[in-house]
């Protein structure tokens, strides 16, 4: 299975998320009282200690704390999981932010990151994303990175609020990533 890292850039590092960030995410899920929303997975305050037991325990997943270098608090988390690496595919998820930091230069930087590891250093060929389908707001944020969709799968999840909902499923291919890799770098610059 895949080592633990931590990986930084432009004022963000994504550190194996522990149990040491409880705190600072509890603090962070009530900025914008994340675990409201429906088609999240985001932990309520009081549930974060088991967010990060189950995290940490789950095989195919590695999971990071999101810190903003500025304050040394972690403000997020993001994970690889459904790591497969006979076939060298891995998806990126589990990733949600304080509400403060929506819409600046974090979610490009820790994609940019996470893909740039992926592609380049564990040499892995398609990255994928999964969705809840009402998740208009992630799925904009997906398509921007350059991931392609590749469809809608019914039924496959159960929302916080215990109904059934659908995924929409997008990915990227190594041959892919040189172009979003641009892109995203231009995105950053245009945050300076």
């Amino acid at each position: 299975m895949m080592s633990p890292i931590r990986l930084s850039n432009n004022g963000i590092t994504l550190a194996p998320l522990t149990i040491a960030h409880v705190d600072d995410l509890a603090e962070a899920c009530q900025d914008g009282k994340l675990w409201e929303t429906v088609y999240t997975s985001v932990p309520s305050p009081q549930t974060m200690t088991e967010y990060i037991d189950k995290a940490d325990s789950m095989r195919d997943r590695v999971a990071f704390a999101v810190i903003d270098d500025i304050t040394g608090k972690a403000i997020g988390s993001t994970s690889f999981y459904n790591i497969m690496p006979s076939v060298k595919r891995l998806n990126i998820g589990y990733t949600w932010y304080a509400k403060s930091y929506w819409r600046s230069r974090l979610n490009t930087t820790c994609k940019l990151m996470l893909l740039t590891h992926a592609f380049e250093d564990l040499e892995y060929l398609t990255v994928g994303w999964r969705t809840d389908i009402i998740n208009m707001q992630s799925q904009r944020a997906i398509e921007r990175l350059g991931a392609k969709k590749e469809g809608i799968i019914r039924g496959d999840r159960i929302r916080q609020d215990g109904t059934i909902t659908d995924s929409v499923v997008y990915s990227m291919t190594v041959d892919e990533w040189p172009d979003a890799k641009n892109n995203l770098s231009n995105k950053l610059k245009s945050y300076e």
